[in-house]
């Protein structure tokens, strides 16, 4: 066999080269800061190349880094895949996606059954939550998160770059209605407000999609309905709770099922796109790569 490089000293690298600091891969590691910048030392004694160029706190890796950093991180995920699939058994496939809460139900669940129909013995685990995640600890396949900016190094598909729009149940625009398109006529109450949470600041609110129709209305949350997650916003319009600026893609099934119906063609559209995040050594597989396409195919037209 070929001399192989200090093992643990590839995987410290790995480490380092993704969190940006040698704290934090200290703490992801469990050893101390001085520990790892050994590490490090060692495996550039090891190559013969400087690997990082350290600035106070923070580390940016050279060119012989960058060199080095895709093969290190696809290894070091094969080992960790294979170590996963023997614990749970066997050499089973099993795709694991990571999801934000709001898009796991309306958005990726009809996409997963399209997924089965190809793959219908495939062991799917599908775990919804918050941004950041570690991906290599946590054996995930595919990440789906808003924002382009949360993995770097990571192979990156963009998905979709959604809009909202205002959508309200046909029945509850029977009741009241006004006609007016504008919207300017109905009651505080009447509108249901998301809660986007404290690490979002990029949505568009009421606010926003009335000066996009070149008006000025703010209506207050204060005065209507208040629901935490996006996809809740789609709920409760769609049992007439009022009318809520919703997602396209979370309202594209209602709509086209004429559970919902969209009472303006403008939208606004969000910050920043939805985007798949894959570790390179898993962004070819056959699961993976069929249910990225699936997911860039499913997007919707939008308008605005």
């Amino acid at each position: 066999m070929e001399k192989l490089p200090p093992l643990n000293a590839i995987k410290a690298f790995e480490v380092a080269a993704r969190s940006g600091t040698f704290t934090l891969a200290a703490v992801e590691l469990g050893v101390s800061s001085a520990a790892v910048s050994q590490q490090i030392r060692n495996l550039e004694t090891w190559f013969g190349k400087q690997l990082f160029v350290r600035t106070g706190n923070r580390i940016t890796l050279t060119d012989a880094g960058h060199a080095i950093y895709p093969q290190t991180a696809r290894a070091l995920g094969d080992i960790a895949a294979i170590g996963q699939r023997m614990l749970e058994g066997g050499l089973r496939t099993r795709l694991v996606v990571s999801v934000p809460f709001s898009l796991a139900e309306l958005w990726l669940a009809p996409r997963l059954a399209a997924l089965l129909e190809a793959f219908p013995h495939m062991a799917i685990d599908v775990r919804a939550e918050d941004d950041p995640i570690d991906l290599m600890r946590q054996n995930v396949d595919l990440r789906i998160s808003y924002g382009d900016y949360h993995y770097p190094g990571l192979r990156m598909v963009r998905l979709v770059h959604d809009d909202v729009l205002p959508v309200c149940a046909p029945e509850f625009w029977h009741r009241h209605g006004s006609g007016d398109p504008g919207l300017t006529d109905l009651h505080e109450s009447l509108f249901i407000h998301t809660n986007w949470g404290p690490n979002y600041a990029s949505h568009p609110s009421w606010a926003d999609w009335f000066a996009a129709c070149g008006g000025s209305r703010s209506p207050d949350p204060s005065h209507g309905r208040r629901v935490g997650l996006s996809s809740l916003a789609i709920a409760s319009a769609r049992l007439g709770l009022g009318i809520a600026l919703g997602q396209r893609v979370m309202a594209q099934a209602d709509l086209e099922a004429g559970r919902l119906i969209a009472l303006s063609s403008v939208s606004v559209r969000l910050g920043h796109p939805y985007c798949a995040f894959m570790p390179p050594a898993k962004a070819d597989r056959a699961d993976v790569a069929a249910l990225v396409g699936l997911l860039v195919n499913a997007a919707p037209t939008t308008r605005g």
